[in-house]
């Protein structure tokens, strides 16, 4: 075996690994290259060929918008019928306080006096068909059809005014003061909640 052989070996060796390192040096800067050709485009839209996508198409549900607008109705005739029935209710307290309850037209039947203490207390200042919890009542029943909706509130002064008229049609004439003034009172309600709602009257 010669010396040469083993020198050639080398050299052969020492080529072959020289190329491979250039090969991977090269690699290494094109991929390099990519990545900072991608770096510097940034993100590329590239359009769907999807020509199927859906226009989609709106169109009221009226069944719904029935339903609603029946539901709203109703709550409207529901705060009628509670204004009617409580306001009548109130007039009765009223003149039973008064002592003249039972045959008005006639004026012939007398309240017993607990009656008429009871129905005194109860159309005190804070009584419970007194002014103050009688408005109160109406203003929180109203609130509470409308989930508190400041664009119902007009709405619902409206239903509470028309109330007041059937309770008067009930009554057969103008009601009682107590009443006049619990409308005024529940007026002035809708009043400060449209002004804490910000709508102009």
């Amino acid at each position: 075996m010669s010396v040469n052989g083993i020198t050639g070996a080398n050299d052969v060796y020492g080529t072959y690994s020289s190329a491979s390192q250039t090969r991977n040096a090269a690699a290494k800067a094109e991929n390099t290259g990519e990545a900072k050709a991608t770096e510097s485009a940034g993100v590329v839209y590239e359009p769907s060929n999807n020509k199927t996508a859906s226009t989609k198409s709106y169109k009221p549900n009226m069944n719904v918008v029935a339903q609603m607008k029946a539901d709203a109705e109703a709550r409207t005739a529901q705060l009628q019928s509670l204004v009617q029935k409580m306001l009548t209710k109130q007039g009765e307290t009223y003149n039973t306080a008064n002592g003249i309850w039972g045959l008005l037209a006639q004026g012939k039947v007398k309240a017993d006096p607990a009656t008429i203490a009871q129905a005194k207390a109860d159309i005190a200042e804070d009584g419970y068909w007194g002014v103050k919890q009688t408005s109160q009542r109406i203003l929180d029943f109203a609130t509470a059809l409308t989930g508190g909706d400041p664009s119902k509130i007009e709405k619902m002064r409206s239903a509470f005014q028309k109330g007041y008229d059937k309770a008067q049609k009930t009554w057969g004439g103008q009601l009682p003061a107590i009443s006049q003034q619990t409308y005024d009172a529940v007026l002035s309600g809708f009043d400060k909640m449209a002004q804490e709602a910000g709508i102009q009257s």
